[in-house]
C-alpha cells in the first residue's frame, strides 16, 4: 500500500511541475516578455540568426530577416534589429 500511495504522490508531483512550467513559458511570449528578454541581455556580436535563435528558444514566434528579426505577438509584429554596444539586446520596433 506505501508503494501505490507514494507513486500516486510522485505522479500528482510531477504534473503539477508541468503544469506550472506550461504557465511560465505562456507569459513569457507576450510584449513584456520580450523587452523584458532584451533588457535583460546583451551581446555586442549577436546578429539576426542569433537573436532569432534565443527568441525561438523562450517560445516566441521569431522568423530572421536579414538583418533583422521579425516577432509575431498576438497579431501585431515587431521588428527586433541588434543593436550592438546599446543596452540590450535589439531596437524593438512596431510594424
Amino acid at each position: 500500500m506505501f508503494f501505490v500511495g507514494a507513486i500516486r504522490l510522485m505522479s500528482i508531483l510531477f504534473l503539477g511541475m508541468i503544469a506550472s512550467m506550461a504557465l511560465v513559458c505562456s507569459a513569457a511570449t507576450d510584449y513584456q516578455g520580450l523587452l523584458d528578454l532584451s533588457s535583460a541581455n546583451e551581446d555586442v556580436r549577436i546578429n539576426a540568426q542569433d537573436l532569432a535563435f534565443l527568441l525561438v528558444t523562450h517560445n516566441f514566434d521569431a522568423t530572421p530577416r536579414g538583418d533583422h528579426v521579425d516577432v509575431k505577438i498576438n497579431g501585431s509584429i515587431y521588428r527586433m534589429t541588434p543593436n550592438a554596444d546599446k543596452a540590450g539586446l535589439a531596437d524593438i520596433e512596431l510594424v
